[in-house]
């Protein structure tokens, strides 16, 4: 994670299961490294860098019979040819292989926001592999906060947040915003390669321990007339393991199938599309008007911290690209007085506003802030609007948040049953039923949506 925090990948088993989750903050070692191996050894290999290897830059993806997502992304690879055979990138390749079911809820969590990093990577002319650093930050989770408070798909700290220009509010925090946070931590790449003269495993390594933290090691490197390559400097033991990780999961999906492991088709088309609200709009209504479950809708908008979008902005929304017109037509007929969901309270004698936040099962807080309150000070007779969408995502608050539960595409296979798969995901049938409007009966190929609790993943 950028700057203060030092993000590790954590590969942890859970009943057999690999997740990708950040798990430790600055001074917290992940169990699963105090467990593992020594790193290896530096070597005296060379850094890949743009200068070296230079690579072409598409505008546009180049033609294929294939249109495959995956496919665009190899060609962008510009860092893996000259340091693949090195230990450090083997021993993270050989983690990968050891659970190649948790490698697919890996790739599956990746799939509604892939095609949208690798179109920004590319636009830029960047590292292909660099799409894929979500999966070592956050494990490809919106939702994901470390336990030293980075959040997000690219796990930004708050100042680091803030000094991209990131918002964070009570409604809204810029650092989970798909969008906002993606230009923001490419904006913050191409910065530490200007500032790392051209060298992207150092640039990589500096978004991992912060620019401070690289440039000491090379000092000391070049003070002791030594290697600067990325391989050779005294780093800390996290980004030793943090740019390998990196590496390993980009030859992994250049050659799956060398490595038994497989990807699924991921056509190269847009999985979402970016909708104007007009304003403020409670979240649940719209997942209604666009026809989606709201877990998908929230998936897709981890930057609204609460029941609504922001008054202040910014005023659009995350569908799935096939609802995108059907959202568009829905709000513009929706009238203005609809677009949130309030209930009237005309106060009583006696009552505060804990226990009026109890009656309407809201938080006293949403309260407040609907209505302009800086204290609890309330008077017998005043009207108050109470926000009844307030129980619908409250991210900021949550004492679960850091492992919401994440979305994952799951194949129907010859035996399974609603039963089954809810049993082997720890979730209702009912919900199964509610997320992909299916009946009692399922066919062997058919695609659901699981909305899984990672804590409780038996994969």
């Amino acid at each position: 994670m950028p700057v203060i925090a030092l993000a590790v990948l954590s590969l942890t088993q859970l009943s057999g299961c690999l997740s990708f989750s950040p798990t430790r903050g600055d001074n917290v070692q992940a169990s699963i490294d105090e467990a593992a191996k020594p790193p290896c050894s530096k070597s005296q290999r060379s850094p890949t860098s743009l200068a070296e290897s230079p690579k072409p830059r598409h505008s546009n993806p180049p033609p294929s019979a294939d249109p495959d997502l995956w496919n665009r992304l190899r060609a962008n690879y510009a860092l893996s040819d000259s340091a693949i055979d090195h230990p450090r990138i083997q021993h993270e390749i050989e983690r990968l292989q050891h659970s190649p079911s948790a490698f697919n809820v890996l790739i599956s969590r990746a799939e509604p926001f892939l095609y949208h990093i690798v179109n920004e990577v590319e636009r830029r002319g960047l590292p292909g592999e660099l799409a894929l650093l979500p999966a070592v930050e956050s494990g490809f989770r919106p939702y994901a906060q470390s336990r030293s408070g980075a959040a997000g798909l690219w796990q930004f700290m708050p100042a680091t947040g803030a000094m991209l220009g990131l918002q964070q509010d009570w409604w809204y925090d810029g650092r989970r915003d798909v969008l906002a946070a993606t230009d923001a931590a490419l904006d913050y790449l191409e910065r530490l390669n200007k500032r790392l003269d051209g060298d992207w495993l150092h640039a990589i390594a500096a978004y991992n321990a912060g620019g401070g933290t690289l440039r000491r090691a090379v000092r000391k490197a070049e003070q002791a007339g030594g290697s600067t390559e990325f391989w050779d400097l005294d780093l800390p033991r996290e980004t030793d393991h943090y740019v390998p990780r990196l590496l390993a999961l980009a030859e992994v999906v250049a050659d799956p199938g060398r490595y038994g492991l497989a990807l699924p088709s991921l056509h190269d088309r847009p999985y979402f599309a970016s909708v104007p609200s007009g304003g403020q709009l409670d979240l649940k209504i719209a997942a209604d008007l666009a026809e989606v479950p709201l877990e998908d809708l929230l998936a897709l908008n981890p930057g609204f911290n609460r029941w609504s979008t922001r008054p202040q902005g910014p005023h659009r929304l995350l569908v799935p690209v096939e609802r995108a017109d059907t959202f568009g037509s829905a709000l513009a007929q929706l009238p203005d007085k609809q677009r949130l969901r309030w209930q009237h309270h005309v106060v009583s004698k006696g009552e505060n506003l804990g226990g009026i936040a109890r009656r309407y099962d809201v938080s006293v807080k949403a309260i407040q802030q609907a209505n302009g309150l800086n204290g609890h000070l309330i008077r017998a007779g005043k009207p108050l609007m109470i926000p009844m969408s307030d129980s619908v995502v409250l991210a900021a608050t949550s004492p679960r948040l850091g492992i919401p539960r994440s979305r994952v595409r799951y194949q129907v296979r010859k035996g399974d049953s609603l039963y089954r798969i809810a049993r082997k995901f720890h979730v209702k049938i009912a919900d199964l039923q509610r997320w992909n409007s299916v009946g009692r009966y399922l066919k062997p190929g058919q695609h659901l949506t699981v909305f899984v609790d990672p804590t409780r993943q038996t994969l």
